[in-house]
């Protein structure tokens, strides 16, 4: 091939690019570079993402609107066609909008499939919904894979306090040591705290439970299994002990509050050789179904909104709960625990029983919108017929 025809070549692939590919490399073509051939009214179709090249520009392609990597799991629906005239080279353009209409602009057509686009989230980094009659799985994202989970450990720490209390009231009222310097330190730090110790006071093993429970306290938690356990190594090694009786071979804890031992160290409870309680969100989800199952009362306990204990406020960070900003009626959500920290990223167990379905635990894992997912989650759940009693 002569260089005269190489060039030409190169050429025409970079007009071809250009008119169906530009927008894969999020370069915006210059003003009045693409003219209209034509525009035909279509009836409005849902398409979605064939993969994430692509971007929506405006008409005349001088104006980036949306790229689709930005919009994963997204309809598009499509109302117009166009042939668009970009150099030499012609191409067939979609009009597209997103369910909200907050997106509109045209797309090429070759980065676009038919129908709906599949359920999915886009910030759960690894994610479960679970039939809680069946325990198997209607949806998951990556759930077989463990990572740190932050406070949604405190499930299991409350599981064994609630299975050592067996319905006593005697032992709700036992009083529990809470006289650790690092456990009245860890009460005052704005970080790892929540609750405090206060000299003088005694807390009971009720007090502590709801702490830990709604207001998520650290040192509530770490306290609870001392009493439970007589020790806190030996209260993780029941948290293991516990996990591998019920087979959740993606379950390893090293802390009894869901901290990580980078933040335990200080206080003096850093125990073991991970940094971080490592679970997946399928074993989340069982631990939730056992937590349920055996005592049901967590869910009446977990759907409060506030208590005062011991002249403290604990508050519930459910925000699916009635009155709260995520709140959807129909879901009827009446737990279970949220977690943060920055390794964990936010997390959030979530349980609802909408009328005439069976119950659904949702797990949600390094998620920057938790209940926004949580409830899409659910949502998506329910469509499934056999969530259906």
């Amino acid at each position: 091939m002569g260089i005269s025809k190489f060039k030409g070549a190169i050429l025409a692939v970079l007009f071809t690019v250009t008119l169906g590919g530009a927008v894969a490399t999020g370069t915006t073509a210059h003003a009045a570079t693409y003219t209209t051939v034509s525009t035909t009214n279509v009836t409005k179709a849902a398409y979605h993402k064939k993969s994430t090249a692509g971007a929506i520009y405006n008409k005349a392609h001088n104006r980036r609107i949306a790229t689709m990597k930005g919009y994963p799991n997204t309809t598009w629906y499509v109302t117009q066609h166009a042939t668009l005239k970009h150099a030499n080279s012609k191409g067939i353009y979609y009009y597209v909008q997103n369910k909200a209409g907050s997106v509109k602009g045209w797309i090429w057509h070759g980065y676009l499939t038919k129908g709906k686009a599949p359920f999915g989230l886009k910030y759960a980094k690894n994610a479960i919904a679970m039939d809680y009659t069946t325990g198997k799985a209607v949806w998951s994202k990556s759930a077989n894979t463990a990572r740190p989970i932050a406070s949604v450990s405190k499930l299991m720490t409350l599981y064994l306090v609630l299975q050592k209390v067996d319905g006593s009231s005697s032992k709700w009222n036992e009083v529990v040591d809470t006289s650790s310097k690092g456990l009245i330190s860890m009460g005052q730090s704005s970080s790892c705290g929540g609750f405090l110790f206060k000299t003088g006071h005694k807390y009971t093993v009720k007090d502590l439970y709801d702490a830990a429970l709604l207001d998520s306290s650290n040192n509530a938690a770490i306290a609870l299994g001392q009493w439970v356990a007589g020790s806190n190594a030996k209260f993780i090694q029941q948290m293991n002990a516990q996990a591998k009786t019920w087979n959740l071979d993606k379950a390893s804890f090293v802390s009894a509050s869901g901290l990580e031992n980078s933040d335990l160290k200080v206080f003096g409870y850093a125990y073991g050789s991970a940094n971080a309680n490592m679970v997946s969100a399928k074993d989340v989800a069982l631990i939730a179904r056992h937590l349920i199952q055996d005592y049901p009362r967590i869910l009446t306990d977990g759907s409060v909104g506030s208590k005062t204990v011991d002249g403290q406020l604990t508050y519930n960070y459910n925000n699916l709960l009635k009155g709260r900003k995520y709140y959807q009626a129909a879901l009827k959500v009446d737990g279970l625990k949220t977690g943060y920290t920055p390794l964990a990223g936010y997390c959030f167990v979530g349980t609802g029983q909408k009328a005439g379905k069976h119950r659904v635990i949702t797990v949600v894992l390094h998620d920057e919108n938790e209940f926004t997912e949580t409830r899409s989650l659910m949502n998506q759940a329910y469509s499934y017929s056999s969530m259906s009693d």
